[in-house]
């Protein structure tokens, strides 16, 4: 079984984990993968849990895992974030539990999975997030990520005036700033991006920095 650009591996993860209390919510790029912009596929799946840590819930996961037939190997954890890599055969699927205590400035969605339900967030939190994570981390599949989003709708002064509430540090002109000096170039090409497609990301960076700053002026 796939779902959108979600390998069958990951759904079976993800189906295999349903149900588990308090319920986890899938985002990042598995959500935009398997549910809504379809953009990209993804490697890891990102599981978040409304709490300050997830040493409990980790366990119910690597139990649940087993009991499918997968095998998970711890690759960090820390109270608040554990990264699992998850295996069956030849298939590979790397799995983050991540406590995250504030709460998410949009509600997620039940969404279906054959028989099982699971709780997916909705773009607008991801746009958000996704943000915050140009701010922290500047990797070129956040920026792609933000342009599938806005494409898709995403209202980018909403977006913005949301980010606070999910970082108290979140400036609009730290990003623009952060963003203007994003080495795009070099990062795509390390990635293997061919030249049109690394242009194509430079004039969207030149259009989003302007777009932001405009959010930041007075009216």
């Amino acid at each position: 079984m796939v779902q959108g650009r979600l390998s069958s591996a990951q759904v079976e993860v993800l189906r295999a984990l349903a149900g588990i209390v308090p319920p986890w919510r899938l985002s990042g790029g598995g959500a935009l993968a398997g549910f809504h912009t379809r953009h990209r596929a993804t490697r890891d799946l990102d599981l978040f849990w409304l709490a300050k840590d997830v040493a409990t819930e980790a366990a119910e996961v690597e139990r649940r895992l087993g009991a499918a037939g997968f095998s998970a190997q711890v690759l960090q954890r820390d109270p608040a974030f554990c990264r699992l890599r998850v295996a069956r055969g030849a298939d590979v699927v790397v799995v983050d539990l991540v406590a995250d205590p504030v709460p998410a400035v949009a509600d997620p969605s039940e969404q279906a999975l054959g028989d099982v339900r699971i709780l997916v967030d909705p773009p607008h939190e991801i746009l958000v997030a996704k943000l915050g994570a140009l701010l922290s981390r500047s990797e070129l599949r956040d920026l792609d990520d933000v342009r599938a989003l806005l494409e898709a709708g995403g209202d980018l002064s909403r977006a913005v005036a949301d980010a606070p509430r999910k970082d108290a540090g979140f400036s609009p002109v730290t990003l623009a700033w952060v963003l203007q000096e994003m080495p795009i170039g070099a990062m795509g090409r390390a990635l293997g991006r061919g030249a049109g497609e690394i242009r194509g990301f430079e004039d969207f960076r030149e259009r989003l920095v302007g777009a932001i700053l405009a959010t930041a002026k007075p009216a």
